[in-house]
């Protein structure tokens, strides 16, 4: 079974860095991923985004046109990205930046206020890792222990921010579990 998402974002929101986060815990769990960035113009502020392929056979493209699901960080992604959105897929949208709804109703939806739980968390930063946590607690692409893994060696060389990115990233999964809106079309 192959899953696919574009994770998309202004440059700063650390999509990229979720990206390889979710390729890495493929990778460990045995699957075949590939991992494809996508900048704007200015690499802080600018738009961002990535396709991440998770898949039990051999990964034929890293380009995927209509993928199964999208994470959008704020407005301009979920604009650009949610009628490339395959019907049926999953979207998963930053509630705290993005200030309208989805116009999609043939899609499952995650209304997930990403960066108001990261502030509740004292670290305004790790909204990338509540999304994340949603994501993948919505799908479960990969194990939430495979992700947890990934934080902690990518974080290894600054160890105080392992135990926040990772409370933050069990939250989002919390989120995500709990909180899959599944729609039909009207």
């Amino acid at each position: 079974m192959q899953n696919d998402v574009i994770m998309a974002g202004f440059g700063g929101q650390g999509v990229m860095l979720i990206g390889k986060i979710l390729a890495y815990a493929g990778m460990n769990e045995g699957k075949e991923v590939s991992w494809l960035p996508s900048y704007g113009p200015e690499m802080r502020g600018g738009t961002a985004n990535c396709t991440v392929v998770v898949s039990d056979r051999p990964v034929g493209s890293p380009i995927v046109y209509h993928p199964q699901a999208v994470v959008a960080m704020n407005l301009p992604s979920l604009d650009k990205f949610e009628p490339l959105l395959e019907a049926g897929g999953i979207l998963v949208v930053n509630t705290s930046l993005v200030p309208r709804e989805p116009v999609r109703h043939d899609v499952d939806l995650i209304k997930v206020p990403a960066t108001d739980i990261a502030l509740a968390l004292d670290n305004p930063r790790a909204a990338n890792m509540v999304a994340l946590g949603a994501y993948v607690g919505a799908t479960g692409v990969v194990s939430v222990d495979s992700v947890a893994d990934v934080v902690r060696e990518t974080f290894a060389a600054r160890p105080k921010l392992i135990e926040a990115n990772l409370n933050a990233l069990l939250r989002g999964y919390a989120f995500g579990k709990a909180n899959l809106l599944k729609r039909e079309a009207a």
